[in-house]
């Protein structure tokens, strides 16, 4: 699991360092250098010509600190001070003074054409408005240049909590970050940007006041799925009741609970319409189906249940609402474990007063689509403010949030938040959402008999986390383009055994 900060945070992490724990910002700025210095040696090849484009805050200190270790192994590198130097900041002024004693070659009007790598130290995670003028026109130089590209810490012009492209922004082929991974450097086009990242450490950690708000997963997170009990049974592995697929929209409910029988949840059961019957029953035998929809059936399902999965292919017809409220009102009343999706979600939109229903056995999915239903932010408003949305309606409504991009955020409402990190492009297809919703329901079943019970988010997250792994794997195999729903289910049984093998450990 690897923490991940806001500029805020990293700002906060960083002085309290220099001034409580004691480390002279120079130190951090030469130990940040050098890292950079290291992972871009890994990409030299002969007779390289290096430019470092540095501004005048600490990201260019950092800049100038890398032209001059390089230029002191010997490797040809100049730098180009595209900030005022009457702005320089004490450690960057410092920095000049260095590289002007050892003879560091200064450029003022490069010729871009004549360097084979370009650095980019303009600037930081310190950016607080759109890049224009003399320094869109720089950044748009370094980006046309035909050379190889690495950011320091973060490209210039990329919001470093956001990810937004800030009027422009660097494109590069490496970014060495320090410490810890900023958001920005998560969410897209951030992301994209920054090519491949390199998270270094230079002796900035968290403390007991100052601590990263944000995590993200990784494969040896995948050990905290519980063992399978070797004495169990088919009860003892969860019960899900999947209230989905209307008339035509049987193959939403089939990869939800396909998706969550592959989890390892022990029974399956499939409300839906009469017309799906036969299609679901050859599709998935495996799963028992329900077309009666009264008061005594419904009971029943309920008694019967752990899990209630409630939307994929539901519809948004006068009977799919009967079926959602009842559901939704008797899963609030007997403490279910509920996740709502799709049609589900598009139902609560429309009838906000069913919030009251919700709380924190709730897991929502929605895309970003369905968030603007929900919460009455347009979809540009909520791609500005992805986390903040999610943690506010998960606030609001005492649920944990699963808002669906290309980058997942997954909260309960505090400002502890996991960013999802696996999965690819490949996986915007359809039906993948269907079979987030049956993955997490499987999840859920995981931990019906375990003790140690970890937060619904973190389960929530190993869910996410799971679902992308498996298009990751599915994409090495059948290609982005050509990914179906259906492959995604398909690796589930391979990346279930990456997290058996991350148990041995």
């Amino acid at each position: 699991m690897k923490k991940l900060v806001t500029c805020g945070e990293m700002k906060n992490l960083d002085s309290a360092t220099i001034h409580k724990i004691g480390v002279a910002s120079e130190v951090l700025m030469e130990r940040a250098a050098l890292k950079v210095v290291e992972e871009t040696e890994k990409y030299l090849g002969k007779n390289e010509r290096i430019l470092v484009v540095c501004g005048s805050g600490n990201n260019g200190g950092d800049g100038i600190a890398v032209a001059r270790i390089f230029h002191l192994k010997g490797i040809r590198a100049d730098f180009y001070m595209a900030g005022n130097k009457e702005k320089m900041t004490r450690e960057t002024t410092l920095q000049y003074k260095i590289a002007t004693g050892y003879h560091v070659p200064e450029v003022n009007n490069p010729d871009w054409s004549e360097y084979t790598t370009i650095v980019d130290a303009v600037f930081g995670v310190g950016l607080a408005r759109p890049i224009e003028g003399r320094y869109a026109e720089i950044i748009h130089e370094m980006n046309s240049a035909r050379a190889k590209k690495i950011a320091v810490d973060i490209p210039s012009g990329v919001n470093g909590d956001t990810g937004l492209e800030m009027g422009i922004a660097f494109s590069a082929d490496l970014t060495v970050t320090f410490a810890y991974r900023k958001r920005g450097l998560c969410f897209y086009p951030g992301r994209l940007y920054a090519g491949k990242i390199v998270v270094a450490d230079i002796g900035i950690y968290e403390q007991e006041a100052v601590k990263a708000s944000a995590r993200c997963l990784e494969k040896k997170d995948l050990k905290l799925f519980p063992e399978r009990d070797p004495g169990g049974n088919k009860g003892t592995f969860g019960k899900i009741l999947f209230v989905t697929g209307s008339a035509g929209m049987c193959g939403a409910a089939y990869l939800s609970a396909s998706a969550a029988l592959r989890a390892g949840a022990g029974m399956v059961k499939i409300q839906t319409v009469e017309e799906n019957r036969i299609p679901l029953q050859i599709l998935l035998p495996e799963a028992m189906v329900c077309t009666r929809f009264d008061e005594e059936s419904n009971e029943q399902l309920l008694s019967w249940c752990d899990v209630i999965v409630i939307g994929p292919g539901l519809g948004t017809s006068g009977e799919s609402r009967e079926r959602e409220q009842w559901f939704l009102t008797a899963a609030a009343r007997e403490k279910k474990y509920l996740v709502l999706d799709a049609d589900g979600l598009n139902l609560l939109a429309a009838h906000p007063q069913w919030k009251e229903f919700l709380g924190e056995n709730v897991i929502l999915t929605p895309h970003i689509g369905e968030m603007s239903r929900l919460c009455g932010k347009t979809i540009r408003e909520i791609q500005e403010t992805l986390a903040r949305t999610a943690i506010d309606y998960a606030g609001e409504t005492g649920t944990v949030c699963v808002l669906k991009d290309a980058c997942t955020v997954i909260t309960d409402g505090r400002e502890d938040i996991y960013l999802n990190l696996s999965g690819n492009s490949g996986m915007a297809t359809a039906g993948s959402g269907d079979v987030l919703s049956g993955l997490l329901a499987g999840v859920l079943c995981m931990y019906l008999k375990t003790e140690e019970q970890p937060p619904m988010v973190l389960k929530a997250a190993l869910g996410v986390y799971l679902h992308g792994l498996c298009g990751d794997l599915a994409a090495t195999k059948k290609g982005k383009r050509s990914m179906l729903a259906g492959d995604i289910i398909e690796y589930l049984p391979q990346a279930l055994a990456i997290g058996e093998e991350e148990s041995k450990l």
